[in-house]
């Protein structure tokens, strides 16, 4: 599973021309995303359908994972997308580690005919959907937060833009070349109007 995931699953709040866009703002929502990343989140996508209740649950993780990113970035600003609204740092904390313990996972060998035995991470007792879910969805989250890639956390400068980022390079300044490019243009016509 890879750490970014918890980045993708944070990133399920954006901002565009209207405002903040929710990915997860209903169930539909949710189960679109989840099928989409399925193989991440070990769910099996043709099954796979989220109720209200799950993606309350789910928002309430995502919210105290932004809450830890926030953290992360300071004493640089969080994201404005939440800023305002996010949960205190500790019971985030909290809940972020009780969601991962919930569900403990163990490794499974699978060996198929023909084929080289390969390991993979397993619920190690029967758990429903959503403590699986947001299991996964908060243990991605300690990867990243407790991995080489938390130093390199940022929040995204360019207007209107309220994502986090992993910084790739030492000159990345934006979560994307459209960032980048509106935050050029938006300085260019502050630079310009003045004139």
């Amino acid at each position: 599973m890879s750490s970014l995931l918890a980045l993708e699953f944070a990133s399920t709040v954006r901002a565009d021309r209207s405002g903040l866009v929710d990915a997860l703002e209903d169930a539909g929502g949710l189960t679109a995303w989840v099928r989409a990343h399925a193989a991440d989140l070990g769910v099996d996508p043709a099954v796979f359908t989220a109720t209200e209740e799950m993606r309350e649950e789910v928002v309430a993780l995502r919210q105290a994972i932004r809450a830890l990113l926030a953290r992360a970035v300071a004493p640089g600003p969080p994201s404005g997308a939440d800023a305002a609204r996010l949960p205190a740092f500790e019971p985030s904390l909290d809940l972020v580690n009780a969601t991962a313990a919930a569900v403990p996972v163990a490794p499974r060998l699978e060996w198929p005919p023909g084929d080289a035995p390969r390991a993979r991470t397993v619920p190690a007792r029967a758990a429903g959907d959503s403590a699986r879910l947001r299991a996964a969805l908060a243990s991605a989250a300690i990867d990243l937060l407790a991995g080489p890639h938390r130093e390199r956390i940022r929040v995204c400068p360019a207007p209107r833009c309220v994502l986090y980022f992993v910084k790739e390079h030492p000159r990345q300044e934006w979560c994307s070349v459209a960032c980048g490019n509106r935050a050029r243009a938006a300085r260019h016509y502050r630079q310009h109007k003045h004139a």
